[in-house]
């Protein structure tokens, strides 16, 4: 069963990451405290481990996740462009995936070779709009569903 391994933000623009067991979301400020958390369709990013390995694999190098920069890092799933559109539920948390986090130039700062590595197959992972106000912890159970009718209408 997929769960979140890790939680992240970023107090200040282009600051480094700080970590943290448990964390508030909200539909107003994405993670508690995050720079980037404001409403939208890129409020939160979630980053799959199995993909992640994939790129330290490919890059030959054992990069700490948050080099990465997403806010959430979840185990045991792999994002697809299927995934687009579908509800992912962190614990009590709902979070729509409006669509992949493509890497950027910052990526090839951190790393030489990072921002390659993560362009195929979804590797960066996903953007995410928050639907509803949650704390999330590590270790909560992680599932990713179509979205319910009601609210089909939100992208």
């Amino acid at each position: 069963m997929p769960t979140l391994t890790a939680i992240g933000f970023k107090p200040v623009r282009q600051g480094p990451m700080t970590l943290v067991e448990t964390a508030q979301v909200t539909k107003s400020a994405g993670v508690e405290q995050d720079f980037f958390g404001r409403p939208g369709k890129r409020q939160v990013t979630v980053m799959s481990q199995d993909q992640w390995n994939l790129v330290c694999l490919e890059l030959d190098k054992p990069l700490p996740w948050v080099t990465r920069r997403a806010n959430l890092l979840i185990q045991d799933y792999s994002f697809s462009s299927s995934d687009r559109g579908k509800l992912l539920k962190i614990g009590s948390l709902e979070l729509l995936i409006t669509g992949e986090t493509d890497p950027c130039k910052k990526m090839e700062i951190a790393q030489a070779g990072l921002e390659k590595a993560l362009t195929p197959d979804w590797r960066g992972g996903v953007t995410c709009r928050v639907l509803n106000d949650a704390q999330i912890s590590q270790g909560d159970l992680v599932t990713i569903s179509e979205v319910p009718e009601q609210l089909s209408f939100i992208s």
